[in-house]
């Protein structure tokens, strides 16, 4: 009998026992396998087909721009550098890294796409030297640079509905020792394997067998996407079959490198609190501040065997656990020829160098943010802000962030037990442009909730009284800073029947005064007289202006009956700051999509100004506050250089302290007082004034000018009528007055002049430095 007639005897006599299992495998097949298959195959490709990875919506701070003379000290800048993600490593050649000699910075910049175009990445010397910065070097071409600018650090998210942080890259983009790297410890046949490798398993199950555990895995990075994407992680044989089947079926439809790239941007590798890391790009910023084009060896090693489980191997968490795989996939990337000993042992002796805090901020600012968020969801509404994918870049500088914070904080624990119930709020503009480059809520900087520096609209007192000047000083011909105010007690008949009866702060009236000593020294009653005369109705025009609502024309707005929040308060100073610029406060300078390119920028065109020979009068009489005046520690301290304008402010029974002040290029306002609105017992001079000095002692600055400004002239001034006199004549007094407004004609004193001489008369006046009092 030949083979094939034993094989059907065989087969004959084997078919009675054969015949059950082989229709019901059959039916099996036909009847749950297949169907189920071609259910799994179109969820497979269903999802694959449209697979958009969640990309959050990135905030950044300002770019920080490094130029010849921009104030700069070394606390500031190594400020920012950490901030941003710098590292020290001491020799500052990498990107995202930098190294200090003496007062010199080498920086290696990692660039950015942002609105205004962006920056290549380079490598700098800056060098720093009182307060400035004294130049700025291309360290590549060893030419000086007239400016460049260092790319922004991130300090918020707006995620969807998974909170995934995720930068997506296409596999071109992602080094080659990485994709090598992570197939050579995860899974070497891959370029081979179907989805499933089951030489690996029959690997791994006699590795297991032999231990009597498990030490030994066999999953396929096909399988490990395919569970991070359709599946949980059950110990189940269920999700087992159905992870296998579906890796087959993903790689019957889309190529190796699809795949690969998938994987790549899929894959969790970090943990933040309740943001998870996923992908090796964000991984790369989240452990090292850098992009993946610019990881070395040992930091791609650490970032493949994070693959293993990145909570157990968390390099901050677990140093010398993650330095060990570290080492080990290093010794991989050895024995697969991807390096040489030589190469490996260089990175070995490495530390992890993972930069201390991952730049994954939800709301590292929640005042600043909230700002933000107000302005920005003109243009874009939340459910496009989730949808991600987005860079929104804003005007915040992270070194002033992070010293108002400090200053506000400092200011209210120095006062001891009465600072414990009291709250504080800051808001910090560049003077110029109207950009907001800080925000401070509360003492507790990161407290999420009521946002004081927008919301908390309290009694501004005397910081309105600059504006009442302005309106005055706006018309020459009947006012300038020498001509005398009254001072003296009123009584106001209120429309209730009740009378109004205001008074100094010092509880004394000082007769006639010169307009700039009223001003300086705060003193309520000159103010009220000098409005009333002016027009209340006049000034409360001007305040509308600003957009202030439900600004009451009653006398008692002159001296601050006129509640506003501190950001209110920072837009009416940022006019006088900028010179008489309305220009609105700015937190966003823009926004960039996916792709690089700028979908929204927001400028503010300044014009030519209004008012500006008064606003720079009022300028100059802010000064004086400074000098001798409710502000004038300023003065005596060593801040004096920045010959600072400001107006102090206190509320009714001391409940609420103010102080607005700015120098060359920076507008600041405080608030300081109680929630409950009772008394704080703080004046504007010893509390917010405070936590402004606290502040400009650290960030630098441009002093300003103590110069009379463009189109104003020194004079010596009669003041009880306001026309030129001779500097001998006794009460003149020198101030700045737009020039052209006066008569050329100066007012003569013989007779004082003969008193002097034969000692009877008063001695000539000098120019009054007024008499500083509490007043405020």
């Amino acid at each position: 009998m030949d083979f094939l007639s034993r094989l059907r005897s065989i087969a004959s006599a084997c078919w009675p026992w054969l015949r059950i299992p082989f229709w019901v495998c059959t039916g099996l097949l036909f009847g749950f396998l297949l169907p189920y298959s071609l259910i799994l195959n179109k969820r497979v490709q269903d999802r694959f087909s449209d697979l958009v990875f969640a990309v959050p919506t990135r905030i950044y701070s300002q770019p920080l721009r490094l130029a010849l003379d921009v104030p700069m000290t070394p606390g500031a800048l190594e400020v920012e550098l950490t901030f941003a993600g710098y590292a020290d490593d001491g020799h500052g050649d990498v990107p995202g890294s930098w190294a200090k000699k003496g007062s010199t910075y080498y920086i290696s910049s990692r660039g950015y796409a942002g609105p205004d175009g962006g920056e290549l990445p380079k490598h700098i010397r800056v060098a720093l030297g009182e307060g400035v910065v004294q130049s700025v070097t291309d360290q590549g071409t060893a030419k000086p640079l007239k400016e460049t600018h260092l790319d922004p650090a991130r300090i918020g998210t707006v995620y969807g509905v998974k909170q995934e942080d995720r930068s997506y890259v296409q596999l071109n983009d992602v080094p080659q020792l990485l994709v090598s790297g992570l197939q050579a410890v995860e899974d070497r046949d891959f370029k081979h394997h179907i989805g499933v490798d089951f030489i690996a398993i029959l690997r791994a199950a006699f590795a297991d067998l032999r231990a009597g555990h498990t030490v030994q895995g066999a999953s396929t990075l096909t399988q490990q996407l395919v569970r991070n994407l359709f599946l949980n992680r059950e110990q189940t044989m269920g999700r087992k079959l159905n992870e296998a089947l579906m890796s087959i079926l993903l790689e019957m439809h889309y190529s190796k490198a699809r795949i690969l790239e998938a994987y790549i941007n899929e894959v969790f590798l970090g943990q933040q609190g309740s943001q998870a890391v996923h992908g090796f790009a964000a991984a790369s910023e989240f452990y090292f501040g850098r992009r993946l084009q610019y990881l070395r060896p040992q930091e791609v090693a650490l970032l493949v065997g994070l693959v293993k489980g990145p909570s157990q191997l968390d390099p901050r968490r677990y140093p010398d656990r993650a330095m060990a795989r570290r080492n080990l996939v290093l010794d991989t990337f050895v024995s697969t020829g991807l390096l040489t000993e030589q190469q490996a042992r260089v990175a070995k002796a490495t530390p992890l160098s993972v930069i201390e805090d991952g730049q994954l901020p939800h709301n590292r600012f929640p005042a600043f943010m909230e700002l933000v968020r107000q302005q920005i969801t003109n243009d874009f509404d939340e459910d496009t802000l989730k949808q991600g994918n987005l860079s929104i870049f804003t005007t915040l500088d992270p070194a002033t962030q992070l010293y108002t914070e400090e200053a506000v904080s400092t200011a209210i624990r120095n006062l001891g037990k009465r600072g414990d119930d009291t709250q504080g709020a800051a808001v910090v503009t560049d003077s110029k442009t109207g950009k907001v480059l800080a925000v401070v809520g509360s003492k507790l900087a990161d407290e999420q909730g009521f946002n004081r520096a927008l919301d908390a609209r309290r009694p501004i007192g005397s910081t309105i009284k600059p504006f009442v000047y302005l309106v005055a000083l706006a018309d020459p011909g009947r006012w300038n800073l020498a001509v005398q105010l009254d001072d003296s007690p009123i009584s106001m008949k209120q429309p209730d029947g009740s009378w109004w009866t205001p008074h100094n702060d010092d509880n004394q009236s000082h007769g006639m005064v010169p307009m700039v000593d009223a001003l300086a020294n705060s003193w309520n009653l000159a103010t009220i007289h000098l409005g009333m005369t002016v027009g209340v109705p006049r000034i409360k025009a001007f305040l509308d202006s600003f957009g202030l609502a439900d600004v009451q024309p009653g006398p008692s707005l002159l001296i601050g009956a006129l509640d506003l929040a501190p950001i209110q308060v920072t837009q009416l100073y940022q006019y006088i700051a900028s010179d008489g610029h309305a220009l609105p406060l700015l937190a966003v300078s823009g926004v960039v999509d996916g792709n690089g390119r700028t979908i929204k920028r927001y400028e503010v065109e300044a014009g030519k100004g209004e008012y500006q020979p008064a606003v720079r009068l009022v300028t100059w009489a802010m000064q004086q506050v400074a000098t001798y005046g409710t502000a004038s520690s300023l003065a005596k301290s060593n801040l004096a250089y920045l010959h600072t304008a400001g107006k102090t402010g206190t509320s009714n029974d001391l409940r609420d302290s103010w102080f607005a002040g700015f120098t060359g290029d920076r507008l600041a306002v405080f608030w300081m007082g109680r929630d409950d609105n009772k008394p704080s017992h703080l004046w504007g001079s010893t509390g917010a004034l405070r936590g402004w000095q606290e502040l400009f002692r650290k960030l630098p600055t441009v002093p300003l000018s103590a110069a009379p400004g463009d189109g104003l002239e020194m004079a010596w001034i009669n003041p009880a009528d306001g026309r030129r006199s001779d500097p001998a004549c006794s009460g003149a007094k020198q101030v700045p007055v737009i020039a052209g407004s006066l008569s050329t004609d100066t007012e003569g004193c013989f007779w004082q002049k003969i008193g002097n001489l034969f000692g009877s008369g008063e001695s000539a006046a000098q120019p009054s430095a007024g008499s500083p009092t509490t007043a405020q």
